[in-house]
């Protein structure tokens, strides 16, 4: 049987030019490389960043000891049929990140002093590797929130420092991804993007004039401007192009939107079904999911029991045994969560018949070392699947900690990005194997 790829892969980045226009092609299958003699791609790498912006009770998530053979905190128990697939790190910060629930939009992009005058962010994880790699599947990352404050936070944030905000409505993602749309309303959206273009050609027109006379730093922010512009666009291109095909077919009904802040949990679990449905179609690879805490009621901790406060005022429980006690029942539900999720991963299968979970990096942490007193050291993080040789508890200096952007290059090159730096960064993370 012949290989549907080509022996000698097309550059991914391929243009037809022709009657004065340049088109940026999309990725097709004959620019993947060949694989041995079966013509099967390999298995892409997946990533999913979750933050909880209020975090956990530190002394019930790290374990006592290091390590592969740690002994479990009550927290860690909850995820005990997958102890051999997850490490937990302490001793990880972000350096002069500091300023207490300002540091909620920085955990992904590691931008220094959040409080200080003028403040602006920088790019974050997921955007990053997305440049980086392309826009391989429908949608480059899909940016999503729960009770999350749309106009505020986030944790996707473009090169400009722009926040991008979270879609939040399940039963929207969804159509989003399944659902097609009649030939009209795609012919419609086609038209909507190619005002998009229309615009941008006016822009760029009237910055070859402006550009006249400037100094030369201006002139080098406005390069970056224009650089800014032309990404844009191909990424316009390629939009129009997604548009065009056909959409998956979904395995499940359309969700319906859970409105009541209130129902806290239910909301959690279902934004983690749809992410886990978008890695199962190939909908996209990279997903952040930003648990909005400060912004949540009185919430329902199971069927049967209400906290008697708001989440962030629970946080601050100034060692209320009352307080301390439901923050401890909210905490194992999010384990329990995390717990379903690595399930639900294992038991999916990708395009050559392993584990979902196996290629997929599960991140999940916090801006918050303690909320209670506003912390920002000795972050709770816990990385799960990924393919990774799983080291237990990695436990660095609580006092003097390692940039937590150690770990993220190290994701970064697990998704095959051939880079050592990001943000704060001064390594990797060695205790990980491959």
């Amino acid at each position: 049987m012949k290989s549907p790829y080509f022996s000698t892969p097309l550059p991914r980045r391929r243009f037809l030019r022709g009657l004065g226009v340049t088109l940026v092609l999309p990725m097709l299958e004959s620019m993947r490389p060949v694989f041995g003699n079966t013509g099967q791609a390999p298995t892409p790498k997946r990533m999913l960043l979750i933050s909880n912006n209020l975090g956990v009770l530190p002394q019930n998530f790290f374990p006592k000891t290091k390590g592969v053979d740690f002994t479990g905190s009550s927290y860690l128990k909850e995820l005990a049929a997958f102890r051999g697939e997850f490490t937990v790190f302490s001793g990880l910060s972000h350096p002069a990140v500091t300023g207490g629930h300002s540091t909620e939009n920085c955990f992904l992009t590691a931008a220094r002093d959040p409080t200080r005058s003028g403040f602006r962010n920088t790019i974050s994880l997921d955007q990053f590797a997305a440049e980086a790699t392309g826009q391989q599947t429908r949608f480059s990352t899909l940016n999503l929130g729960v009770n999350i404050d749309k106009a505020n936070r986030s944790l996707s944030w473009t090169r400009d420092g722009v926040l991008l905000p979270a879609e939040d409505s399940p039963a929207g993602l969804f159509r989003k991804m399944f659902i097609q749309g009649d030939a009209k309303a795609v012919a419609m959206r086609l038209q909507q993007l190619k005002n998009r273009g229309s615009v941008l050609d006016a822009v760029r027109e009237d910055l070859r004039g402006f550009e006249r006379g400037l100094g030369s730093g201006d002139k080098s922010r406005l390069e970056q401007y224009v650089t800014s512009l032309r990404e844009l666009e191909e990424r316009l291109a390629i939009s129009g192009e997604w548009e065009q095909r056909a959409k998956p077919a979904a395995t499940t009904a359309e969700p319906t939107d859970i409105t009541d802040k209130a129902r806290f949990f239910p909301k959690i679990q279902l934004m983690l079904e749809m992410a886990r449905l978008a890695f199962e179609s190939d909908s996209t690879r990279i997903i952040t999911l930003m648990v909005d805490g400060f912004a949540t009621p009185v919430f329902e901790i199971d069927g049967e029991q209400r906290t008697r406060d708001g989440y962030h005022n629970l946080s601050h429980h100034g060692q209320s045994k009352e307080k301390l006690a439901e923050l401890e029942k909210v905490d194992l539900q999010q384990m329990r969560h995390l717990r379903d999720l690595f399930t639900s991963l294992a038991g999916a299968t990708t395009n050559t018949g392993g584990r979902l979970l196996d290629s997929t990096m599960v991140l999940y942490g916090s801006n918050l070392g303690d909320a209670n007193v506003h912390n920002c050291t000795n972050l709770p993080i816990l990385l799960a699947g990924g393919g990774f040789r799983h080291a237990g508890h990695v436990a660095f200096d609580t006092g003097h900690n390692k940039p937590l952007c150690n770990l993220f290059v190290t994701m970064l090159q697990r998704l095959g990005l051939e880079t050592g730096r990001f943000a704060s960064s001064t390594g990797t993370i060695s205790e990980l194997g491959t």
